[in-house]
């Protein structure tokens, strides 16, 4: 089960109400890079584009996600729970992380990396083929 840990490490990135633009006739709304701040804590909607709970087979396991939650600090750590249908407490992983623009790297301990982005209020993550969405 150790071994699924990176499967489960999830993370959301959010993205500031950028201010609104008018161009021409129509507004649009534009963030550069800088209007960025991923801290606090979110919520995992869906797996895969499933709303949760979900069940998931991974690496011959099958298992059921409950739900989730991403903190992301200001000090460039952040940690994943994530509550499995039939255990009794939730599963945690912690990294630390550097980002790029709307990119984030995380380096999470005792396992790999992943990379996610940031769209608006809604951070994706593609862990091992399984596309994580978390909202602020």
């Amino acid at each position: 089960m150790l071994g699924c840990l990176p499967l489960f490490t999830v993370m959301v990135w959010v993205g500031c109400k950028p201010e609104a633009k008018v161009v021409g006739d129509t507004k649009t709304t534009a963030a550069t890079a800088a209007d960025i701040n991923p801290v606090g804590t979110y919520a995992l909607v869906s797996v895969d584009g499933n709303k949760v709970p979900y069940t998931v087979t991974h690496e011959g396991h099958t298992m059921t996600i409950q739900s989730g939650s991403f903190l992301i600090n200001a000090d460039g750590t952040c940690s994943s729970k994530m509550s499995l249908a039939g255990r009794d407490a939730a599963i945690e992983v912690k990294a630390t992380y550097t980002r790029e623009g709307p990119k984030l790297t995380m380096k999470w301990q005792g396992a790999g990396m992943t990379l996610g982005t940031v769209e608006g209020d809604t951070f994706t993550m593609n862990n091992e083929g399984m596309v994580l969405a978390y909202r602020k």
